[in-house]
């Protein structure tokens, strides 16, 4: 179990970094040919692993057009407007601001999937929005930018794609789901790079390429795979507490790497977030536990 723990550990400790080389890498290639190139490696890698693991199903004709939906919104929209968002806004904002994810994914199952929610999961969602309400604002005038339109949408679009993932893992194992969903997401993106008739940042330097290849492929290929797998040993609740690490893991990072000052309305932010979703999850947990249902679709989950 240590192992389990030491490895979802590492997975995070990744994700968390992602935000800081990703500041970094938008600085080398515009943020849209990012996207794809980052989506060409990954898919790359996935569909080796798939037809070596022979995980590579086809796709059901009645199941084409959500895959289709979580391609473009859960990887095309997605990573264009995570490295859109890092173009001008703090990756420590960004990581904050997307840690909003597992309140925004169970609002928007209470809706579409009909699943309850618990006063904890409101009582969470009211701290963990006044913690955004200081990151956003840093201590200063409240200003919306267009790069926190972009995290936002970055986070919305993330929930949105947990919500068809579930959906589809009824039918299909994640290796084959997160091929197909790269493989469109990368389609989607590949017409806009090459007949968008602007110039494309592209860095002619090999350390960016490299950072590029071997994050793209640790980040969203290993450690998607180490997740998952983690994930049917230790339970899917254990393994989201480590996500409440990412957003401090960035700030961690940042100071090293980009020597982000950590300023106290981000820290005392963070913090209200990550206790708010702590709250939420952890309650929503306990609550799950009388209801036998709801523990069956979790564990689908």
């Amino acid at each position: 179990m240590v192992r389990s723990y030491l490895l979802l550990l590492f997975c995070v400790i990744c994700w968390g970094s992602n935000f800081i080389f990703g500041a970094l890498l938008v600085k080398e290639f515009s943020p849209i040919l990012l996207s794809a190139l980052r989506l060409c490696f990954i898919l790359l890698f996935i569909a080796f692993y798939a037809l070596v693991k022979k995980k590579w199903k086809m796709v059901q004709k009645k199941d084409l057009f959500m895959i289709i939906l979580l391609g473009l919104i859960g990887t095309c929209i997605n990573q264009w407007s995570f490295y859109s968002a890092l173009e001008t806004t703090h990756p420590t904002t960004s990581a904050l601001i997307l840690a909003l994810a597992p309140l925004t994914t169970s609002f928007l199952a209470s809706i579409f999937l009909k699943e309850r929610l618990t006063k904890g999961f409101v009582i969470g969602s009211i701290i963990a929005f006044i913690g955004v309400f200081f990151v956003i604002t840093n201590g200063q005038k409240l200003e919306i930018t267009i790069g926190l339109i972009w995290i936002f949408l970055t986070m919305l679009t993330f929930s949105i794609s947990i919500i068809m993932i579930k959906k589809l893992t009824e039918s299909y194992d994640s290796t084959t789901i997160t091929l197909y969903s790269n493989l469109i997401g990368f389609g989607g993106l590949l017409p806009i790079v090459l007949f968008s008739g602007t110039t494309h940042t592209m860095s002619n330097q090999a350390v960016p390429w490299i950072l590029l290849i071997v994050t793209a492929i640790i980040m969203h290929g290993i450690c998607t795979l180490i997740w998952n797998h983690q994930i049917q040993i230790v339970g899917a609740s254990k393994a989201a507490m480590f996500l409440n690490l990412e957003p401090f893991i960035a700030m961690l990072v940042g100071l090293i790497v980009l020597k982000n000052n950590i300023t106290g309305s981000q820290f005392l932010g963070g913090a209200l977030i990550i206790i708010g979703v702590f709250l939420s999850t952890s309650l929503k947990w306990k609550r799950a536990i009388k209801e036998p249902s709801y523990i069956k679709e979790t564990k689908n989950f």
